[in-house]
């Protein structure tokens, strides 16, 4: 990955410890989950109260890093500060959902009590020690998604039928395998684990289980731009899926689960885009490359975006990251989805 400039970096830094000092730490106190309260909450839109349960990773993470991004107007992967799918889906079931751990200056994750568990970098179970992913803003500190279910589990021993639990990985799996035939092995690998993963979560306790899909990662700005204009992305993208679709088969729990098919809904938002309100597809991103440090949706902000409402037109943030108005009409389809399997409405 590319390094963040140094004397960016310092100035992240040198803010965010001014910033730790006076808030007394990195958590969020601006978000937190609802599951805490005993006050009886009205009816939210969605038609029932949920607690909302995430695991995955950059696009679902709801600020594990924002403790340090946030110095620079940054927090989330996608056009600061706008929220992330999962935060709007938590809203529509009348949570908030805030990081269940935050990075800290020392570049170590401490425990919060929010239960958004994704993190950005995260695969299903590569060690991070194993990956890199910004170290020189995070480090390689982040939780696979087999991690992320054993501290959820460590901590609340188990899930239940109040909960609407969220399972969306295996993108940095396909970003890392490399090139076929020799990446069909790990992807494989990976979707068949992220398969046992939501086997666990059903296992333990898990009722409302929602398991998203791949979307095609070779119609990503990352996609096109690479020399075979993203046709390796995109058969990883389609074997990761097949592989975890027939695993949740063989292992019984397709009947036990809400799948969301983010692989075709991507493609007809790309294929329709100005339907649905963007002026820019696929081959733009709303965080200009020249002001966006490292290049990244974690460091956007409205000073950094290539046009004021850019986190709007555009569909993706960087070269990976959807914008805002992305993650707000996937949330929709979601809650849409979820209404049809017969939750809410």
């Amino acid at each position: 990955m590319r390094g963040i400039n140094d004397q960016v970096r310092a100035v992240v830094f040198a803010i965010a410890i001014s910033l730790l000092a006076a808030c007394g730490g990195g958590h969020d106190s601006g978000s937190s989950s609802s599951s805490n309260g005993s006050t009886p909450t009205p009816t939210p839109a969605g038609g029932v109260n949920l607690q909302i349960v995430s695991f995955g990773d950059s696009l679902s993470d709801v600020g594990t890093y924002a403790p340090i991004a946030r110095a620079v107007g940054g927090g989330r992967f996608t056009t600061n500060p706008g929220q992330v799918w999962t935060q709007d889906v938590a809203q529509y079931y009348g949570d908030t959902l805030s990081a269940a751990y935050t990075i800290d200056i020392t570049h170590k994750l401490s425990a919060q009590s929010g239960l958004g568990y994704a993190e950005g970098g995260a695969t299903v179970a590569t060690p991070a020690d194993q990956n890199d992913f910004l170290t020189d803003v995070i480090g390689n500190i982040e939780m696979p998604v087999n991690q992320q279910i054993s501290s959820y589990l460590g901590a609340h021993k188990s899930f239940n039928a109040n909960q609407l639990v969220l399972v969306w990985a295996g993108a940095n799996d396909v970003l890392r395998a490399g090139q076929l035939p020799a990446a069909a092995q790990p992807v494989e690998t990976a979707a068949n684990t992220l398969a046992q993963l939501v086997g666990q979560i059903v296992q333990n306790g898990g009722v409302h289980v929602v398991v998203v899909n791949l979307p095609n990662i070779g119609l990503s700005p990352t996609g096109i731009a690479s020399s075979d204009g993203g046709a390796n992305l995109a058969q990883l993208s389609q074997l990761f899926n097949s592989t975890l679709n027939a695993a949740l088969q063989t292992d019984g729990l397709q009947g036990k689960v809400i799948q969301i098919d983010a692989y075709t809904w991507v493609n007809q938002i790309i294929a329709n885009f100005q339907a649905n309100g963007f002026t820019v597809s696929n081959t733009g991103v709303a965080c200009d490359p020249k002001k966006t440090p490292d290049q990244t949706a974690l460091l956007c902000s409205p000073a950094t975006y290539i046009a004021a409402n850019a986190d709007q037109t555009y569909m993706f943030a960087d070269d990976l990251h959807p914008t805002t108005h992305l993650h707000t009409l996937f949330a929709q389809f979601v809650e849409h989805q979820i209404a049809s399997a017969g939750l809410g409405h």
